[in-house]
């Protein structure tokens, strides 16, 4: 059984909640995690990077010297890849990097990083987010009566614009709904924060373990 700190709309302890032990998933998914991590990285690399091999360096095909008796190593074309100004040998062409990664691999790699930053206490639930206003200073001072001083998620049901406004000029702080968490910002950030209703939200995209009976 883990416990999870909840706090009222104003920052102030309203208690604990539990969440079950069975629910976690901390026994498998290590490799799950790390193959989306790696496919989610590598969809951002432009694969731009581009060589010229010999074939493609301009130039005449002309020997620049004859074969044999000048003393010097023989020479077909200037756009060797020995010689400066030639070609490229097995140098970088324009690729995709992305990768498929399983729709089953995906769930359980969210379900295990979600299982480890709850268990790991690094997930505080709020009643719900109420700013009067859309400011920064309003959202900042919350943050601090919540003891969130690092990088922090902050997870809503649906999209909040006076949320999203206030958080835009903090640094290491993003506010996403529920729908919107994926593994890399369950890792990247250091702290989860999020309302009731976009805990439950998310917690519902966790995979359900299910338990083996014996005959």
């Amino acid at each position: 059984m883990s416990t999870i700190k909840v706090f009222n709309p104003a920052g102030e302890p309203a208690g604990e909640m539990t969440f079950a032990k069975e629910r976690l998933e901390l026994e498998k998914g290590e490799q799950a995690v790390k193959d989306v991590v790696v496919a989610f990285r590598n969809a951002y690399r432009a694969g731009t990077a581009s060589t010229l091999s010999k074939g493609e360096v301009a130039g005449s095909n002309k020997k620049p010297w004859r074969q044999k008796g000048t003393g010097r190593a023989r020479a077909g074309f200037r756009q060797s890849p020995v010689w400066r100004g030639g070609g490229v040998a097995f140098g970088p062409k324009p690729r995709d990097y992305s990768q498929k990664i399983n729709r089953k691999v995906q769930q359980l790699a969210f379900t295990r990083a979600l299982s480890e930053k709850i268990a790991g206490g690094q997930t505080l639930v709020i009643d719900a987010i109420d700013l009067a206003e859309p400011k920064t200073k309003l959202l900042k001072e919350l943050l601090a009566k919540l003891g969130v001083d690092r990088s922090v998620l902050i997870v809503l049901d649906q999209h909040e614009e006076k949320v999203m406004l206030a958080a835009r000029n903090l640094q290491k702080v993003e506010v996403v709904s529920a729908a919107e968490v994926d593994v890399y910002s369950l890792l990247l950030y250091r702290t989860l924060v999020a309302t009731k209703a976009g805990f439950e939200a998310l917690t519902a995209r966790m995979t359900k373990k299910t338990t083996e009976v014996s005959a």
